[in-house]
């Protein structure tokens, strides 16, 4: 039988939904008001919060003209700093929510999950949305496939017991990640998840994983090189391993 995380809050806390953007202004629109639209039926009480690196292309531009009266809407724009990594960290620090929510602003993540990995935090310190779990899936079948492999790879090495060790489309309770030492895990591209989920793993988290199929970008261009992307997931891997073997990851 399933027990209640009894040392988190309530189910209908308040849920804060972090957005990393750089150069979304075709997908920002359309992203948060699907947000509005899967949410709002279910009473859920949440925010939104955007947290800009500045874009060229006027992504800020375009979320102060359609949500510029919506207190749920909060938008940061940050001109001294870039990386993916540190905005989510930054839309962390400035939100109001128990409840944290990451995920992408290319439709890559579903916001139709939104309710449901939420709901799971009853039962779990993390959930995670997971493409290699049954019924989990991508449009690009060749990415797909160089994911899988690669995140068999990081079972290996890591144990934690996670499929999708790449994912970055989770929740958790603020009290959890406030645990970390976040100065070690929020660094660098898509590889903090990785170090996210190690050290949740070691500390005794639970943690499940739900199915969702990544669907290709329909507006504009991915900003990660597919090559390049796993170039650097591989170096963050072999300093992370130095760094357990050294002791320095708690």
């Amino acid at each position: 039988m399933v027990q209640h995380n009894n040392n988190h809050p309530p189910p209908a806390a308040k849920t804060s939904i972090i957005l990393p953007t750089y150069k979304e202004r075709d997908n920002i629109l359309e992203l948060v008001q699907a947000i509005h639209r899967y949410l709002e039926p279910q009473g859920f009480n949440y925010e939104v919060v955007i947290v800009d690196d500045d874009s060229p292309d006027g992504t800020a531009d375009v979320v102060r003209a359609a949500f510029g009266d919506d207190s749920r809407v909060k938008l940061y724009v940050r001109t001294h700093e870039r990386g993916l990594a540190t905005a989510l960290r930054y839309g962390a620090e400035h939100s109001d929510g128990e409840v944290l929510l990451f995920m992408d602003t290319d439709f890559n993540h579903d916001p139709a999950m939104i309710p449901q990995l939420v709901k799971f935090l009853e039962y779990y310190d993390v959930v995670i949305g997971s493409r290699f779990v049954m019924r989990g899936g991508m449009e690009d079948s060749t990415r797909y496939a160089f994911s899988f492999i690669y995140n068999l790879g990081l079972r290996f090495l890591f144990h934690t017991g996670v499929w999708d060790n790449l994912s970055g489309f989770f929740a958790i309770y603020r009290s959890r990640l406030l645990e970390l030492n976040l100065d070690q895990i929020f660094y660098g591209y898509g590889d903090y998840f990785i170090r996210l989920l190690m050290v949740g793993w070691r500390r005794g988290w639970r943690m499940l994983e739900i199915p969702v199929f990544y669907r290709l970008r329909t507006h504009g261009h991915s900003k990660t090189q597919f090559l390049n992307i796993f170039s650097q997931y591989s170096l963050a891997i072999l300093k992370l391993r130095l760094k357990l073997w050294m002791g320095r990851m708690r």
